[in-house]
Formats: structure tokens, sequence, C-alpha cells
């Protein structure tokens, strides 16, 4: 017997279409940026360890939980300056979808969540975490409006989730991986202001008032520092006699031609492509960079992982 259409199960396109809000209004794609947390836990050779995994993972909700609040926060307070531009004007808070009052309840909401689940990871945890609350309200207050501390403290956010990882596990970081950490991120900034620029053109500063302060030319500068100094450090790092004899292996240096075309591709996509404005898309949609990071990921575990 062929069942009636009324006997199919179906999904609410209410209730869906609400999921599907919710999840766009605390950018779940962006929880990406916490997998920095795990860092610490892949080069403390602790991945394969269950207890310290666990907590690695409850630091990452932690933190994606204040992120989404953060998020929220933010969209709220930048909501009439949203409306103005091309992609942002499409935003929950800022296309009317989601309601002011409902967007203040989530953003408490998250931040209380990120709070409880920080709890559960160590005091030390939750300490980081409450500072990275803490400035991340004073950035979109007041430290976005002055040129290149904004883009120096975003850097600093993503340094801030490499040392919770390491707060979360019990681990000291190293001032390599927390250098390497700040100077990709920096690069990300200076690309991500000059695709607003190029983007936005001559409405660049109605915008975003920082960027009257910006030239592509200055960050191309900016861009042309960091770069090297990227690589430069991270090839230090892998060649240096102390990792040698921490990890036991010399066989680092291999993964520099991964993190050499994962930064060119990058770049390429800033300058020829004209992309750059966000970079956690670009590392869900780009395949050679998506392929890059993985294969980086896979090198690293390997080499310290099998010996």
């Amino acid at each position: 017997m062929i069942a009636s259409t009324s006997d199919v199960p179906t999904i609410s396109t209410k209730s869906t279409g609400a999921l599907s809000l919710l999840l766009d209004a605390i950018r779940i794609k962006h929880w990406i940026k916490n997998l920095f947390i795990f860092a610490p836990l892949i080069f403390s050779e602790n991945f394969l360890n269950p207890l310290l995994l666990q907590k690695s993972v409850i630091a990452f909700l932690a933190f994606s939980s204040a992120a989404s609040s953060v998020y929220l926060f933010n969209d709220l307070f930048d909501r009439e300056n949203d409306q103005r531009h091309p992609a942002k004007r499409l935003r929950p808070i800022a296309s009317g979808r989601l309601k002011i009052a409902h967007a203040r309840m989530l953003a408490i909401v998250f931040a209380l969540a990120s709070i409880a689940l920080s709890l559960i990871v160590s005091i030390e945890f939750t300490l980081i975490a409450a500072a990275y609350l803490m400035l991340n309200f004073v950035y979109t207050m007041e430290l976005k409006r002055v040129v290149i501390l904004d883009v120096l403290v975003l850097s600093l956010f993503y340094v801030m989730r490499v040392s919770a990882g390491g707060y979360a596990i019990g681990v000291h970081v190293s001032n390599w991986l927390l250098i390497c950490t700040l100077l990709l991120a920096l690069l990300m900034g200076f690309g991500k202001r000059r695709h607003e620029l190029v983007l936005l053109k001559e409405d660049a500063k109605e915008h975003r008032g920082i960027l009257a302060d910006y030239s592509p030319y200055f960050l191309d500068q900016m861009i042309a520092v960091v770069t090297p100094s990227t690589l430069v450090v991270y090839s230090m790092y892998t060649l240096s006699q102390e990792t040698i004899a921490k990890f036991q292996t010399n066989k680092l240096p291999l993964t520099i031609p991964l993190v050499l075309y994962g930064i060119f591709r990058y770049l390429y996509l800033v300058h020829q492509k004209e992309e750059g404005g966000n970079p956690t898309q670009l590392m869900l949609t780009d395949k050679p960079l998506i392929l890059t990071v993985l294969g980086w990921v896979a090198a690293v575990l390997v080499i310290l992982y099998i010996k």
C-alpha cells in the first residue's frame, strides 16, 4: 500500500527558518576560528589523551559561545552601519529579521553559557575567557576606532585562543607558537581591511570610520612586513634545536612548504581575486586552502605522533 502524503512526516518551515536565523545570527561558521584552541593539545603531544581532548572540546564550546555573544553585541552596536554595507545589510539584525530585544537576550544567554562551560574546565581558563569577552566589548565600543591597534587587538584574540587552549589542559604554550599565531592573524587582519577598502571604495569610511586612516598602499606595506615575518618565525621554530629536542624529531621543517603555499594562496585571493574580507569564509570554500590546512594538520600529526 502506498502511503499518502499526509502520512509522511514533515519539518515545519517555520521551525527550520528560525533555526537558520539563529545559526546565522550567532555566526556558527565563525566557530572555526576557535579551532586554534586545539593547537596546544596537538603540540604538547596530548591529542590522543581522552581526558585532555574532552577538556579542549569543552574549551572550544566555551569560546564559541563567547564569540557568538560578541557577534550579537557587535551586530547590535553596528546595525546602522551594517545596513549601508552591500553584504552586512543582509545580517539578521541589520535586515530586521531578528528583533533587537531577542538579539540582546541571545547575547546574554551565550555569554552566560560561555562562563558556565569555562568553569567546568578550570578557574584559569575561566579568567582568560572572561578577559576575552571584556576585551571584545571594549574593542567594539572604542578600540576598533584606533588605527593599527584595531588590527592588533583582533590578532590578540587569536593569541588568547591559543593561550586558553594551554590553560584548558594545563600545559605551557611555546612562545614560538604564540608569535606565529600573532603574525598569521595580523596577515589576515590587514588582508581583511584591504578587502573592505577595495569593496566599499569611496563609501568605505562611511561604513567603518577607521578605514579613512588606511589605504591599499599602506596595507600592502603592512602585509609585506608581516608575510616574511610569519614565514621566518615558523621556519625558525621548526628548525630550532629546542623544538627538535622537545619533539625528538627533526622532520617538522617538512611542513614549511605547506605553510608557504597556504600564505601565498591567501595573498593570491586577496590581491588577484579581491577576496579576503572574510578569512573564515575562504577557509570553508576555497578548496586549495582547505586542502593545504588539512594537509598541514595531517603532516604535523604524523610527524609528532608516529615516530
